[in-house]
């Protein structure tokens, strides 16, 4: 059997990590979001208990920070094939760095375009922004308006990249996850 490789995606608050954490409670196998780590780290290392926003535009290099993300998506996917399970969950696929990038305005070589072509996933979900749910966190830190854009830019980018985007109809956690589940079988 061929591997099912699937992300889970939408803006900031949409439910990701928590219909995550919900799929490996189920024994499914999931990676994990890299930017939450990796802002995390930023705080410990540096010794700040909290970032007052994105980190992507706090770092001194955006574009050096980008393709740290890029590379570290890119190595979840190729991490997958080593992984004895069928079902594989993303939290985020390669294709979401385009998509903040273009939503900061910063631009990007070819390479991360192809990279996300040479990288396919089999079904892509998208969470809708849902304002009854969104909080800001300690690693969230855009508005539910920009949450608002961010979403056209996840939604776009996909798109043009040839991906059909499954929108996550908005219930409590099991009726998203069974959702997923049941339309991925």
């Amino acid at each position: 059997m061929t591997k099912k490789r699937i992300v889970i995606t939408g803006a900031p608050g949409t439910g990701k990590t928590s219909i995550i954490v919900k799929l490996e409670e189920s024994k499914f196998f999931c990676f994990h979001e890299v930017i939450r780590t990796m802002t995390q780290e930023a705080k410990k290392n540096n010794g700040v208990k909290s970032i007052v926003s994105n980190p992507i535009v706090s770092v001194s290099n955006p574009y050096r920070f980008n393709t740290t993300i890029l590379n570290a998506r890119i190595q979840q996917f190729k991490d997958a094939s080593l992984n004895k399970e069928n079902i594989l969950f993303y939290d985020r696929g390669i294709p979401d760095v385009l998509a903040y990038m273009d939503y900061f305005n910063q631009s990007y070589e070819e390479h991360f375009v192809n990279e996300c072509k040479k990288h396919i996933y089999d079904h892509i979900f998208i969470l809708p922004p849902w304002e009854d749910i969104y909080v800001s966190d300690e690693e969230r830190y855009e508005s539910f308006e920009q949450a608002v854009e961010i979403h056209h830019h996840l939604f776009d980018t996909y798109t043009k990249l040839g991906y059909h985007c499954i929108e996550v109809p908005f219930g409590d956690v099991e009726k998203r996850s069974n959702f997923i589940l049941q339309t991925i079988s």
